[in-house]
This record gives structure tokens, sequence and C-alpha cells, in this order.
């Protein structure tokens, strides 16, 4: 064998001619072998407890608004579009059912007369497999029987640590009006959730909600002039001091402009940033949605656009100060995306959002995005809206990201520097857990976090 192609194999650098009298970041001793490497990798994220930086869950203290069981599971709008293909019912037949009837029909059409390949169906399938369920019945008698045995609070506890997460991010929308009255009731903090403030309703629709606000008694108008920004900032301040929220939100359509004299960036650049700036937490932006493209499928009539990211990189620019966590939801985007981030150290892509959390296109944009950023962006979030939804999600993700590093690991080895265990940790650490930690201020729970089962 020759001498390189060895040295490659058994998993050591090459000396160089001054490596006696050079200090290595680490000993030799500590180096792991290319072939260690894959299991290496599956080990550290196996046992490495992640935080989940966007989520539609709830904690506890919400009650019904938090989403649990197989009728919820069923009922998920990404197979809800699955079964108006599948299936001759129109959606006004389908709303028209109770919630049990609808996930009785999606489970005949997408599990017992379709093979469940896709994402969607296949993800309720590794959910139940994981609870030792039966996922080919002719029925749901089992399942349901199973999650009505269930404490929900216990039931959470169970799924987080089956998912491997630590910590679990909300979406709260202060103005929603089954949401708000429970913080104004007062919640009680849950160890393992944290809230977002959702700001869609002032920022995109100002025009049907802002008297929300002023029946909350802030001085505003349609129009938002004279004090309004102010007295938003002041709602924001207040909500913040009522939340706690580790960053605040906003969904973006992809004909989102800036700068463009519009209300909502008015409020975005005279409220919005000043607030996040003054409390040091980050805005994220998700952006390129293009609502109610079809409104007979109701939440599952939303579609994708490109976005302009030019208004990131404005945004980026003229507001230095201020963090922004973004994700993209057209897969043309997400290159430029990339770009941006190399330019503005202000700028944190996060996640596979939505119609982009498919295995094939995730690799692709993870891959590209290690390529270009290393190990500084956040690679995932859940975007769970029923409870149970994580741990296919977060599974989906581990398996992932085991291929792409250890093609990266190996590649690293290929091209003459070894690696340890201890820096697979630290990568894994940063990407899942310091990156969210550190841009959001996040905070350990106060007992020792779950391992995963």
């Amino acid at each position: 064998m020759p001498k390189k192609q060895h040295e490659r194999a058994s998993g050591m650098r090459t000396a160089s001619p001054n490596s006696t009298s050079q200090t290595s970041i680490s000993s030799d001793g500590d180096l792991i072998t290319e072939a260690q490497i894959p299991s290496a990798v599956e080990d550290v994220l196996t046992s490495t407890p992640f935080v989940d930086i966007h989520t539609h869950l709830y904690s506890p203290a919400f009650g019904k608004l938090g989403l649990w069981g197989i009728d919820e599971l069923l009922t998920y709008h990404y197979l809800e579009a699955e079964l108006f293909r599948s299936s001759d019912i129109k959606p006004h037949q389908y709303w028209a059912l109770s919630k049990r009837e609808q996930a009785d029909l999606i489970w005949q059409a997408l599990f017992v007369e379709t093979t469940p390949i896709s994402e969607a169906t296949r993800g309720v399938v590794a959910a139940l497999n994981a609870f030792h369920l039966p996922t080919d019945r002719l029925d749901l008698t089992e399942a349901r029987s199973f999650f009505k045995a269930q404490s929900y609070e216990s039931h959470i506890q169970r799924v987080l640590e089956m998912a491997g997460i630590s910590l679990v991010v909300m979406t709260n929308d202060p103005l929603d009006p089954e949401e708000a009255p429970v913080w104004l009731n007062g919640v009680t903090n849950h160890r393992q959730f944290r809230a977002v403030l959702r700001l869609d309703r002032i920022l995109c629709t100002w025009s049907a909600h802002w008297q929300l606000l002023a029946s909350q008694g802030y001085k505003v108008d349609e129009q938002a002039s004279g004090h309004s920004a102010a007295e938003v900032r002041c709602f924001l301040m207040d909500w913040h001091k009522r939340m706690q929220p580790v960053y605040m939100a906003v969904s973006l359509p992809d004909t989102f402009g800036y700068p463009q004299d519009t209300v909502g960036n008015r409020l975005l650049t005279e409220a919005v940033l000043p607030a996040c700036r003054e409390l040091n937490i980050p805005l994220s932006l998700m952006m390129g949605v293009r609502k109610q493209v079809n409104p007979a499928l109701r939440l599952a009539g939303d579609a994708a656009g490109r976005a302009d990211l030019r208004a990131l990189e404005n945004l980026c620019r003229d507001f230095p100060e201020n963090r922004f966590l973004v994700s993209v939801l057209s897969r043309e985007n997400q290159h430029e995306l990339c770009v941006y981030a190399r330019k503005f150290s202000n700028l944190m892509p996060f996640g596979c959002w939505w119609f982009m959390n498919n295995p094939s296109i995730v690799e692709e944009i993870t891959r590209e995005r290690i390529e270009m950023l290393g190990t500084s962006f956040i690679p995932q979030h859940s975007d769970a809206r029923v409870l149970e939804q994580v741990i296919y999600k977060w599974n989906n993700t581990r398996r992932t990201m085991a291929g792409l590093l250890t093609g990266s690991y190996r590649l690293l080895v290929e091209d003459g520097r070894g690696v340890t265990r201890r820096e697979i940790q630290r990568d894994v650490t940063r990407l899942f857990r310091s990156n969210a930690e550190s841009w959001t201020g996040l905070r350990e729970p106060a007992a020792d976090p779950p391992t995963r089962t």
C-alpha cells in the first residue's frame, strides 16, 4: 500500500517536518480512525439533548391549545392536503365532519388504501411505532385507547425524552383571542418551555387588528400615525414582561420589501426593532409565505414563494445592533441566505421550514450551509404543531445529520486533519444547542436535561 494511502487508512495525519517541536490542537491519542467516525457521530447525536428553537407546541398551562394524540396527528394540515389528492371528498364536506371522523377518513385514505410513504404519513407511522402501537390496523381503536389513557403532563415529559429535546420554544400571539386570556390570567412557567412573541397581526395585518391594541388601552389608529409606533413599543414591552419571550417573530410574505413606506415597515423600524435592541433579544424573520392560494383548504391552502432577500440585506445593514434569526420557505432562496450570513454576523440562518422539511431537501440545504458557514448556524427546528411530531421530526434530523457530519469529517481526514470525539461533541453541541442559547439568551432548565431513551 502506498505510504499516503496507508496513513489515511490508519486514521493518522502525515507529520510535518517540524511536528516534533510544535503542539497540536489535540494529542494523537485522542484522534479517532476514519472507520470510527460514523459510530462516534451517531453516538454524539443520540446522547446530546437538542434545543427546539421553533414550534407551535404549548406547555400544559395552555390547556386545549396544546395538540396531541392520534386524531390531531392525522388531521395535521400536511395530511389534509394529501387527503384531497387521494380522495373524492370535497373540502367543504371534510370541514363539516367531526375531528374523529376526519381522522378516520385520513387513516382510511392514506394508510389503508394507500401505502404511507410520503414524509407526513411516514411520520405518523414512526410516532405510532415509538409507542409500540400497531401501524397497519384497519381502524384506530388501539391507538385511541392508548392516548386516552395518558396524562398530558407526564406524556409531554415522556415525548420530549423520546425526541431528545431539553427545551421547546413555543409561538405565542398576544392578539390571539384564545391565547391572550391565558396569559392575562397568569401562566405557570414550565421548565422546558419558553415563549416567543409573535408579531404577524401587528406587522402584516395591522388594519384588521389595531383595535385589539386600542381595546387594551394603547393609543393607536388604523394608519399607525402620531404616537402609534411608540404605543406599539409600549405594548411589546408590557407583553415581554408578561411572557419573557426569547425572541420576537414574524412570518412574512414573498412580497415583503424593505425599505418601503408601509405601515408594517414603520412599526417594524420604529417599534419592533428598537424594542428588540432594548430587550437584547433577536427578531425572527420567516420569509416567503403565500397565504391562502386555495382558501378552501384553510391552513393547508398556504403556499411558498421566492422572497427578495435584498430586504434582508437592507435590514441587516441598517440595523447592525439587532440580531436576526432567519428562515426562508423557498428552495431558491437558500443559497442567497448562506451568502448573506457570510456578510452579516448579525444574521443567524435556522432550520428547514415547512415545505423545506423533507429529508432530500434538508440534506441538500444543510450540506450547503456546512460548506459555507461551518457550524455557525442552527440546522433545524421541528415546527411541530402536534406534540408527538417531535419524535419523528428529530429522529429524521439525527439520521440526516449523521450522514452529513460523517462525510464532512471523512473529507477532513482525507485532506490531512484528524478529528477527535471531543471535537465532534463540540460541533454537535454548537449546532443544536449553543448557537440557539447564545443567540436568544436561552438558559438550561434547573434540573439535568433529559437523556434520550
